[in-house]
């Protein structure tokens, strides 16, 4: 089975707009991401799927300059991005990831596509849906068949589910063979991927911490690193919480 990483990535964020072209040790995350990625994948098997958007050329200089593979698309209908991308570059397996998560854990990421071959899912996911999910947000991964996906497509017409790929899976199980990734321990009440401005200095104290330390960034680490520091303590746990107020199509209101 091949394996393909596609990032979801675009500058137009409405919480912290061109948060991907943010400096990390003299990168931008995205750079960084990719980077990191390209340490386990061969880099022709990493492509970011961004929008047609103007406001994304400044993004795509990046990546052309770097000479890393990308896809234009409908900055709306993100489903028929990926579904584009998947057909113009004849991705068989599609390895989700988003730039907003660049503290990808690599073992992890390992672990997760080892799963997925031996059970022959359609889609694998480790945080969603979010109410069985045990890691931290930050360490969002997702792998699914694309012929899976032309099939999610055939299935839904809703606006919803062109927005946000993959949330008709999990919300579908009896359609599709799916699964969440478990971790030994619950570890899902933390937060570090980028939302919002401040968790960017969240993000350079992890790395800051890793490097200085000589640590992976696994998620186990990472929440330790956040677990000593008060300060990061707060700010994860403040902007989960305020991130789960403004998704409730993610964290529905309990009863």
């Amino acid at each position: 089975m091949l394996f393909t990483i596609i990032i979801q990535a675009r500058c137009c964020s409405s919480r912290f707009p061109n948060k991907v072209l943010k400096k990390i040790k003299k990168k931008s995350l995205l750079e960084f991401m990719i980077e990191r990625l390209s340490t386990v994948f061969l880099k022709k098997n990493i492509i970011v799927a961004t929008t047609l958007s103007k406001k994304d050329n400044k993004l795509v200089s990046i990546l052309k300059k770097k000479k890393i593979n990308y896809f234009r698309g409908s900055e709306d209908n993100v489903l028929k991005r990926y579904i584009n991308c998947c057909t113009k570059f004849n991705v068989q397996n599609v390895v989700h990831l988003t730039s907003d998560c660049p503290l990808v854990d690599l073992e992890l990421l390992d672990r997760m596509i080892r799963y997925f071959k031996k059970n022959k899912f359609d889609y694998l996911a480790n945080t969603y849906p979010p109410s069985k999910s045990t890691y931290p947000d930050g360490t969002d991964i997702e792998i699914y068949k694309f012929s899976s996906l032309k099939k999610l497509a055939k299935l839904t017409s809703q606006k919803e589910d062109k927005e946000h790929v993959t949330n008709f899976f999990w919300k579908n199980p009896t359609k599709f063979k799916t699964y969440t990734y478990k971790n030994k321990y619950n570890i899902s009440n933390f937060k570090y991927s980028i939302d919002y401005k401040n968790e960017l200095g969240l993000i350079k104290e992890i790395v800051k911490y890793s490097d200085n330390n000589k640590l992976e960034l696994s998620a186990e680490n990472i929440v330790k690193i956040i677990k000593k520091n008060k300060k990061l303590k707060k700010i994860s746990l403040l902007n989960l919480n305020k991130f789960k107020k403004n998704r409730k199509d993610l964290y529905p209101i309990k009863q």
